[in-house]
This record gives C-alpha cells, sequence and structure tokens, in this order.
C-alpha cells in the first residue's frame, strides 16, 4: 500500500516560466523524495523596479516513506463496525 501527499509550492526565475518550474520541483527534490507529479496550476509576473520575475505556482504530489519496522495498518487490521441500532 503507497500513500501520497500534495504540497502547494511556488517557484520564480528572473528568465522564464519553465525555469520556474525546475527551480520549484529541484529545490522540492532536495528534501522530498520519491517525487511523482508537478502540476502547473498558476502563473504569474512580479513586476517591481523594472524587473520581471516568473512566477509558478505548482501542486506536488510525493510519497510517504515509512521508516523501518514501521507498523503498516491493512483492511484487514480494521474491525468490522455495524450499527443494527439505528
Amino acid at each position: 500500500m503507497s500513500v501520497y501527499k500534495f504540497v502547494e509550492l511556488v517557484g520564480t526565475s528572473p528568465t522564464s516560466w519553465e525555469d520556474a518550474a525546475r527551480n520549484v520541483v529541484a529545490e522540492a527534490g532536495r528534501s522530498l523524495g520519491e517525487m511523482r507529479i508537478a502540476e502547473v496550476v498558476r502563473q504569474d509576473l512580479v513586476i517591481a523596479k523594472g524587473k520581471t520575475t516568473f512566477r509558478v505556482r505548482v501542486n506536488l504530489s510525493f510519497k510517504i516513506l515509512r521508516e523501518e519496522g514501521e507498523v503498516v495498518v491493512t483492511e484487514d487490521d480494521l474491525p468490522i463496525i455495524t450499527y443494527d441500532h439505528f
């Protein structure tokens, strides 16, 4: 059984939206293992003092890795609950 988590991240670049997306994935990869999907959900520009910064908002999914010896609960381990008193 695998579990995945989504996080929303923002990446920037002075040159392009593509570079901004690459930057956010590269930086996230330094601390997140088993990244799966990076979806660009928004692009915008920040214009300040005559300079343009490309920004992307990315939804990034990654696999949750369990530690050695960690207990994993499966559906077979869950109790069966019935509500026959309703």
